[in-house]
């Protein structure tokens, strides 16, 4: 089964649009894990575990275990998501782009590597930079659109011929690099009207959506610009709010809570 599939089985028969964001930060763990050598990987093992009910996806952000030195931790995790939790993907939260055999090998880094089911991708130098990606045709490429940062409008606002990149952009994806029907974009909680804007633009694609929770994004203006008719289409990105929802022995529990009242939150408003 190929990541939109499986994605969309999971939309339907968990009725969760939300995806947990996996940024381990060492230093936000809860004590106990002070000295543990495993630390990374268990943490993070306990988290998935604990939020898998409410997970339409998964979405490890690789810089953060790169940084700890940790891509065996990032490897085990995934294949724990996989085996454990069959039904639930991953998305490698990456941001790759580049040129020739370079794109080649973020690629395979990403789908054989790590053995994600999706990864998120800069369109920024042009369609080769995202080919091997593209090419991959059960797995997921989630392209960066309008991003949630503050700087996003830099660049993504600038006008190209009477409408904003991050339109291009949209549409770009839409009508010429998604013939394998397996390109997503990314929208930014923090801009509902873009949201609305490229929804318009992109009809049933899905976009992953960032900036909720930590960022202040609001999740009915989210949902309310942003699904599609049958009150889909969202993967609604929470990583800090629900990974450190406690910092004592309760971490799972709590972050097992913060996910279920975000999912309900999200579906108040489908």
């Amino acid at each position: 089964m190929n990541f939109m599939q499986t994605l969309r089985n999971r939309w339907q028969q968990a009725g969760t649009l939300v995806c947990v964001g996996l940024d381990p930060e060492p230093t936000r763990f809860p004590a106990r894990f002070a000295g543990d050598a495993d630390a990374v990987f268990a943490f993070n093992r306990d988290i998935v575990d604990a939020t898998a009910e409410y997970a339409c996806a998964f979405k490890p952000q690789i810089a953060h275990f790169a940084a700890l030195g940790a891509e065996a931790a990032l490897n085990r995790l995934i294949e724990h998501i996989h085996a454990a939790h069959p039904g639930i993907p991953v998305i490698l939260d990456s941001k790759r782009g580049d040129i020739g055999s370079t794109a080649q090998h973020y690629a395979a880094e990403a789908f054989d590597r790590y053995r994600a089911d999706a990864v998120t991708a800069n369109p920024y130098l042009g369609r080769d930079s995202v080919q091997p990606f593209l090419d991959r045709a059960e797995r997921g490429v989630v392209v960066l659109c309008r991003t949630s940062n503050p700087g996003a409008g830099d660049l993504q606002d600038l006008i190209v011929d009477g409408r904003p990149l991050y339109q291009r952009v949209a549409e770009k994806v839409a009508r010429e690099w998604n013939g394998h029907g397996n390109c997503a974009l990314v929208v930014g909680a923090t801009w509902p009207a873009q949201l609305r804007e490229v929804r318009a633009i992109v009809g049933e694609m899905p976009f992953l959506v960032p900036g909720v929770g930590a960022q202040g994004g609001d999740v009915e203006a989210v949902v309310s610009n942003a699904k599609t008719a049958d009150g889909s289409g969202l993967m609604v990105s929470s990583s800090r709010a629900i990974l450190y929802a406690s910092s004592g022995d309760d971490y799972a529990a709590a972050a097992a809570a913060a996910a279920r009242e975000l999912r309900d939150q999200i579906n108040r408003y489908r």
